[in-house]
């Protein structure tokens, strides 16, 4: 199927099986059961929400099954799934076994759009491992800056299935994709597409680092313009190279360096475009300064850098890039400065929530008191710690898995005087807080970054 052709499905009386009561499950149930299909939704859970949410929709003639979710109900045509349930659930070995195909949320979405006789609006997809959200919310900024009716939507919490079939009409989608999601989606094709980096994270639910990059890589399959890919990542350069991408689409570079033809960069503070120009052996295109991105930290310049890669795919002027870099402000707990008090400073990045986020969080700032821990999702940390060791006033651990953390400190940074709290309670972090300012120095940075998950 072509890059931006809509397929259509006869939805009348076709028996669809969704799993899952969650933020996409709901919509994607009374979607198809507002097309004609008999939908039954299973769930894992049965408490009082889950009951009440069944409620709901059996009132619009749909069967609910809670508290199982493992069984494929009899004459089961399709499951549309959450993106969170693993592959090697139950369920889809018997729709394995069946015959029977296994949509995502975003698989659905893209069936989908179209279908309420509007034109499709093209989608701009970013995944990665980090930087995600961020990378598409200031390519929506810019996207907006150039007149374009756009939207933030997919992973970020704004439901594609909404964006694709509620009454605002759009130009173009700016989508966030997470690992979960593109294992689901066999046939999206997105018209530009970036993977922002590769680390290891998810490996419970994918099973191996090549298993999950496979997924990752799933998001340039079909580009029709532009698949961009992180210079400094080569991983993802060869995830390009083994996609299968539409005629003439090409594959976009960007570089915190001085960028090589078909790539962005940075030269003198200046980001520049040696991509999307005339004569790209001689020519780049100025289109915004390192200090119109906020904040200006590496990895968040080249969050810029890839957002304007797949702004310029789509044809958006120069202007409008820097435009939309300076109209973008980061979300709450996105290394948010939160306050100066006696010369130091203190940041929140709680969404750095594996090694490889954390990794470019403390390499934004040169004298650290560092505040991490948590639930370490099969994480090591040696690589992380001697990286940072010679940036790190000292450390406050908590959480779960907070001794393999310091048993990394241990090996690679023993100078560095370790606060260990052994406390969960909701006072935990304030105490966290006031032990970090005991280990801190005028000109130092309290940073919480805590390189696991908060379970």
């Amino acid at each position: 199927m072509g890059s931006q052709e809509v397929s259509t499905v006869d939805w009348q009386g076709k028996h669809v099986t969704v799993a899952g009561l969650g933020v996409s499950g709901i919509p994607a149930a009374r979607a198809l059961r507002e097309r004609g299909a008999l939908v039954t939704v299973v769930n894992d859970g049965d408490d009082e929400r889950a009951r009440a949410q069944a409620a709901e929709l059996e009132a619009l003639g749909i069967t609910v099954r809670l508290g199982d979710g493992a069984t494929l109900p009899p004459s089961t045509e399709l499951v549309v799934t959450a993106p969170g349930w693993q592959p090697d659930k139950p369920l889809f070995l018997a729709a394995a076994e069946a015959g029977v195909p296994v949509w995502g949320d975003v698989e659905l979405a893209w069936r989908l759009r179209g279908d309420n006789g509007r034109k499709a609006a093209p989608w701009l997809a970013v995944t990665g491992t980090n930087g995600k959200t961020t990378t598409v919310r200031m390519l929506a900024s810019i996207l907006e800056a150039a007149g374009l009716r756009t939207a933030a939507v997919g992973n970020i919490g704004v439901s594609l299935l909404d964006a694709v079939l509620g009454e605002r009409e759009y130009d173009v989608l700016a989508v966030e994709l997470s690992s979960y999601q593109l294992h689901w989606a066999p046939s999206l094709r997105a018209h530009s597409a970036a993977v922002l980096n590769l680390a290891p994270d998810h490996l419970d639910w994918h099973g191996s680092m090549e298993a999950y990059a496979a997924d990752k890589g799933r998001v340039y399959e079909g580009n029709t313009v532009a698949c961009v890919y992180n210079v400094a990542d080569p991983a993802t350069e060869d995830l390009v190279r083994e996609a299968d991408v539409e005629e003439g689409c090409r594959a976009i570079g960007f570089t915190l360096g001085a960028p090589s033809p078909s790539q962005l960069g940075v030269v003198d503070g200046i980001l520049v475009d040696r991509a999307f120009v005339a004569n790209r052996q001689q020519q780049a295109q100025e289109l915004a300064e390192v200090d119109d991105v906020s904040p200006p930290a590496p990895h968040n310049i080249a969050n810029a850098l890839a957002a304007a890669a797949l702004a310029r795919a789509f044809g958006v002027e120069p202007a409008a890039v820097r435009d939309g870099l300076r109209a973008f402000r980061p979300d709450a707990h996105r290394i948010e400065h939160v306050a100066d008090i006696g010369e130091v400073a203190y940041v929140d990045d709680s969404k750095a929530t594996n090694t490889h986020a954390t990794e470019a969080s403390l390499a934004a700032y040169d004298s650290i008191v560092w505040i991490a821990g948590g639930l370490a999702k099969g994480a090591t940390f040696d690589e992380l710690v001697t990286g940072a060791a010679k940036r790190l006033r000292g450390v406050v651990l908590m959480g779960a898995d907070r001794a393999l953390i310091h048993e990394a400190l241990t090996r690679h940074a023993p100078e560095v005087p370790v606060v260990d709290l052994e406390r969960t309670d909701t006072g935990a972090m304030s105490e966290a807080v006031a032990r970090a300012a005991e280990l801190a120095r005028p000109g130092d940075t309290v940073l919480l970054a805590p390189a696991c998950a908060s379970m």
